[in-house]
């Protein structure tokens, strides 16, 4: 597996999967989720609504992965996670690592070789670029060889210093 991290956007991204730091609700709101939700076009909002019936009507918890179409953009497939808040005294480190873990068992089962992630929680959720890049490096080495599968995760980060701090603590992770 090949582990990248790039300044860019999200959206544009060429892979199988890109992750969505979503709010529990999945129908779209602000950084991150609401770029990918303006860039996939409405049936992106369809698709979320649809999940919400289904299989989440209470919304997303967090620390949860749950995907659907991509609608309009270059992936196939958005894998949308919740992460915790620590502004709303969510500050459990292990939902934020199982929100990468459970973004990476939903990129498996939907046959995904290659998945783009945001800096979940690193925005609005309040939580410092260096803790969510460890927490990202814990769902990536827990268990050797689980992501075997996976060709290339790539981290997409809006910012330098969240992209230095990915890159800092996954150097010894890069192929």
């Amino acid at each position: 597996m090949r582990i990248t991290v790039v300044d860019g956007d999200i959206t544009e991204q060429d892979v199988d999967a890109i992750v969505n730091a979503a709010n529990s609700s999945l129908l779209g709101g602000g950084g991150v989720d609401g770029a990918i939700h303006r860039a996939a076009g409405p049936e992106l909002l369809q698709h979320c609504r649809t999940l919400r019936a289904h299989h989440w009507p209470e919304g997303l918890p967090p620390g949860r992965a749950a995907s659907t179409p991509a609608a309009q953009l270059p992936a196939d497939w958005v894998i949308h996670t919740v992460g915790p808040n620590r502004h709303a005294g969510e500050t459990d480190p292990s939902v934020l690592a199982s929100c990468f873990r459970e973004s990476l068992l939903e990129a498996l089962r939907l046959g995904a070789t290659s998945v783009a992630f945001p800096g979940i929680g690193a925005g609005v959720y309040g939580w410092e670029a260096d803790d969510v890049a460890q927490a990202a490096r814990l769902a990536l080495t827990e268990v050797p060889g689980r992501w075997d599968a996976l060709e290339e995760v790539r981290f997409v980060l809006f910012s330098a210093t969240v992209a230095d701090a990915f890159r800092e603590h996954l150097s010894d992770l890069f192929a």
